[in-house]
């Protein structure tokens, strides 16, 4: 197989050449149809149980995405209470509302909130708390009264210090939000400049940060791959000075990068934060093994000798350990496939392709190549490197650094054991993090304004603790409840009862149960007498088991909620909670008179209820909704959390469950977790447990793959070396500095597995042929230290500053890549070339031995 894909190259390059084109062509057409993602909720399973969960809590509550929009003003005497920034707030408020996108019922805003107070004994009056721009200091300080009053506005809609207002914008599809955080940004300028408002506007929420995301890292994606294409170029310049000849591996990583993407687009997969870095991966990694072809390519061409011949040589030298370095590689990456992250499965598959489709190309594209290369341009490209070659930077650095290797072999062997020891501890260390909005720089306007309202309210991030009713009544818990009452029923009312009692096994909830007694107080009309009596008892029957079924009625109920709320208040973890409580403590203290002291739950049922029906009386009755199901089956505690970051929502998760074992829920409550912050601490976990699992199953698949390779059980070990020194040091590295273990940190892992045991594997087979012709370690390691290292590290080099692009990124998982990846480049190729030798010298003279005795 490998000696006729070899002589069709060199006899046919042409058709090499057309297969090129026609693979870079079919697969480019599918480029236009890319269709970007963003959302970390994709980064779970359509059907996991907690998204799904998620999902029906957004639907059921009718809960949406929001973008949030603040006004500060830190310098005003009156903060935001002054008319000029209240004026702007409302003329903005008012041309947001009207945005195509927006769900204008459900917007937060100071000019469409209520102000409840009393209108009367036993009467609570609802008026818009801002329905024109106060013309008056008077008018505006007095909408800062109000506020202060009103809980459910105080630090979400207004902030405690009095010198923000914010706007929470509903959307209906999240993947809108920077088209409409742009519009807002224009709106929000021309309000300020009508009203002469001073303040400064801020925009954030995860929406935005995840939708702005998408936009840059696609404008990111159009320049990252050319600049490491052009600094690929120009590195292989530099090493084999013949653009003739380094036009073939550049042409390779382009045709594997559009191929693959192109490839990946066609299947109808969306390209997330990881796949968008598939080109950047690529670009250098495609360039691999044709640096090494070069490399031996350039060592043994003389002039006089036909190029076909001498690549055929080098081809046949070098295709084995190419094949198992290129096989190695997809494995890390195809070990992605192994967590339980889609998008993190696509971009390990789709990266595996691409190494091996680099590997068919380098095989057949560059003899093609070098076949129609002309004499005078390999000649003088040989003339070029020889004169330098033996004697370059890099050469003498190299052959110092093998000669000390071996000279210091003990030193070594313990340096590289203690900086073992001390990247464990340093994997201990690590904080496994992330948050959307920390994926830009800490000078983007996105983390400026995350850093600015977050200071001001009580917190732009949201969770819900959503609380259910689970063991609602039914048909047969309704029987035994009247069945002292029709025991004794003339037989009109039993016979009546059998026609409208529901069935024993048909679940109840209010509306059915209301029915129910309406039916019953329809026959009292018509009674008289005993069953006068019965039916009238059968409504109080009913109505006991109604008043249960509104759960989230029960005043006992209720303020187990608020309990919780205050605990979570008092433990600094949350800014804020938004609950039905507050709601019914607010009206229920305006009903009693409006003192403070009144500002308490109801002590029943109907207490709550009455304040429930007031408020379905206000200008936005169905904020009623958001907090609790129509049957009062389902409740939802909104949480306002000022920082996004897994780790703090941790935090709020293990509080919670602390209250829990010390104040049970209620009997018959059931509490479970919604919300975007929630789910990125869920899939956070999913991705840690999966990247470890899919890290051990990639190292043992290729520890047995190099065993088969070198046909030694002690080699095989020996070709691990330099990966398991490498990703423990990076780790360790990442522990100590303090860097967050975030999705791009973890995929690492399969970098530096596929590429580590590149080198290692070039490394030993090079050796054992040197030993084998020498007959002597130390001979050997001479020789290996001349071309072989040479080639190890260009290719590191080339690597590594196939990554630096990234580093001009303004998005910092991108920089995060470039950074570690040029890192892990360069600490794999020193393992390699430093900790080999000593590491092999042992191993091979007791293999020697018994042979010279």
């Amino acid at each position: 197989m490998k000696q006729a894909l070899l002589e069709l190259a060199l006899h046919r390059p042409r058709a090499v050449y057309v297969f090129a084109l026609l693979l870079t062509v079919v697969l480019g057409l599918q480029l236009p149809r890319i269709q970007i993602d963003t959302d970390p909720e994709n980064m779970l399973p359509a059907e996991q149980a907690d998204r799904v969960f998620h999902n029906e809590v957004k639907a059921e509550m009718a809960l949406h995405d929001a973008i949030v929009v603040g006004l500060v003003e830190p310098d005003h005497p009156d903060g935001i209470y002054n008319p000029a920034a209240l004026g702007a707030l409302h003329r903005a408020t008012e041309q947001i509302l009207e945005l195509e996108g927006v769900v204008g019922r459900d917007l937060m805003a100071l000019s469409v909130a209520d102000n409840i107070d009393q209108a009367g004994p036993g009467t609570v009056r609802f008026e818009w708390l801002m329905p024109a721009p106060p013309e008056t200091r008077e008018a505006a300080l007095a909408i800062r009264s109000h506020v202060e009053r009103l809980p459910l506005l105080k630090d979400t809609l207004a902030s405690g210090d009095g010198k923000a207002a914010a706007i929470y914008v509903p959307i209906r599809d999240k993947n809108e939000s920077h088209r409409l955080s742009q519009e807002i940004a224009d709106i929000t300028a021309a309000a300020s400049a009508e009203f002469g408002a001073t303040g400064d506007w801020h925009i954030t929420g995860l929406p935005v940060a995840e939708d702005t995301f998408g936009y840059e890292m696609f404008v990111q994606m159009g320049i990252s791959a050319p600049l490491a294409g052009l600094a690929i170029f120009l590195l292989l310049w530099f090493f084999f000075r013949s653009i003739p000849l380094i036009v073939a591996p550049m042409i390779v990583a382009m045709v594997t990068v559009i191929a693959t993407m192109g490839l990946l687009i066609g299947m109808g997969f969306t390209v997330h934060i990881m796949s968008s870095m598939i080109p950047i991966f690529l670009m250098p990694i495609a360039v691999v093994d044709s640096v090494h072809i070069m490399s031996e390519f350039a060592d043994r061409y003389r002039p006089g000798r036909h190029q076909n011949d001498t690549i055929r040589e080098v081809v046949g030298h070098l295709f084995k350990p190419m094949l198992f370095t290129s096989v190695t590689s997809a494995v890390g990456f195809a070990s992605l496939a192994l967590t339980p992250i889609p998008p993190v499965q696509v971009f390990g598959a789709y990266v595996a392709f691409g190494i091996l489709l680099a590997f068919l190309l380098t095989i057949v594209f560059i003899p093609a190549w070098v076949s129609r290369m002309k004499p005078a341009s390999l000649e003088k490209m040989q003339a070029a490197l020889h004169s330098t070659e033996g004697d370059s930077l890099l050469a003498r650095v190299l052959r110092r650094g093998g000669h000390g290797a071996l000279k210091h072999g003990k030193l070594v062997l313990v340096g590289f054991a203690a900086v073992f020891a001390i990247s464990v501890a340093g994997i201990t260390q690590i904080q496994i993090n992330d948050n959307p909005t920390r994926w830009f720089k800490a000078d983007h306007r996105i983390r400026v304004a995350d850093q600015v309202l977050n200071e001001h309210f009580a917190g732009t991030y949201d969770a819900w603790i959503v609380l259910d009713h689970v063991q609602r009544p039914d048909g047969a818990l309704l029987q035994q409840r009247v069945a002292e009452t029709l025991a004794a029923a003339p037989a009109e009312v039993r016979e009546f009862w059998r026609g409208i009692a529901p069935a024993s096994s048909e679940t109840l909830d209010g509306e059915r149960l209301t029915a129910v007694i309406s039916a019953l107080e329809d026959r009292l009309f018509e009674a008289d007498g005993d069953a006068l009596d019965a039916l009238d008892a059968l409504v109080r029957d009913v109505e006991s088991l109604a008043s249960e079924s509104n759960y989230f009625q029960q005043p006992e109920v209720l303020r187990w909620v608020a309990a919780l709320q205050a605990d979570l208040a008092a433990s600094g973890l949350v800014g804020k909670s938004n609950a039905l409580p507050d709601l019914v403590k607010t009206v229920n203290r305006e009903l009693r008179g409006g003192d403070p002291a009144d500002f308490s739950i109801p002590d029943s049922v109907p207490g709550v209820a009455q304040a429930l029906l007031q408020f379905q009386s206000s200008h936005r009755p169905q904020d009623l909704w958001h907090m609790v199901a129509p049957d009062f089956s389902r409740a939802v505690v909104w949480l306002q959390l000022t920082s996004g970051d897994n780790q703090d929502m941790t935090a709020v998760l293990r509080h919670v469950e602390a209250y829990l074992e010390e104040h049970p829920v209620p009997a018959g409550m059931a509490l479970q977790w919604a919300g975007k912050t929630y789910l990125n601490v869920v899939w956070q976990d999913a991705m840690v447990k999966g990247m470890v699992g899919s890290l051990a199953g990639a190292f043992v698949a290729v520890l047995i793959m190099m065993v088969v390779l070198f046909r030694s059980i002690g080699y095989g070990l020996l070709a691990m070396l330099p990966l398991t020194i490498t990703i423990t040091f990076i780790y360790g590295l990442i522990g100590w500095v303090g860097k967050d273990y975030d999705m791009p940190i973890a995929v690492l892992s399969a970098l530096t597995l596929g590429l580590s045991i590149d080198f290692a594997i070039h490394f030993i087979e090079r050796s054992r042929e040197a030993l084998a012709q020498q007959g002597d370690f130390r001979a050997a390691m001479a020789e290996v230290f001349e071309e072989p290292a040479r080639a190890i590290s260009r290719n590191a080099i080339v690597i590594a500053v196939g990554f630096t692009p990234l580093l001009l990124a303004p998005l910092v998982p991108y920089i995060t890549v470039g950074v570690f990846l040029a890192s892990i480049m360069a600490v794999s190729a020193v393992v390699t070339l430093v900790l080999l030798p000593p590491a092999m010298r042992p191993f091979v003279e007791r293999r020697s031995a018994p042979a010279a005795s």
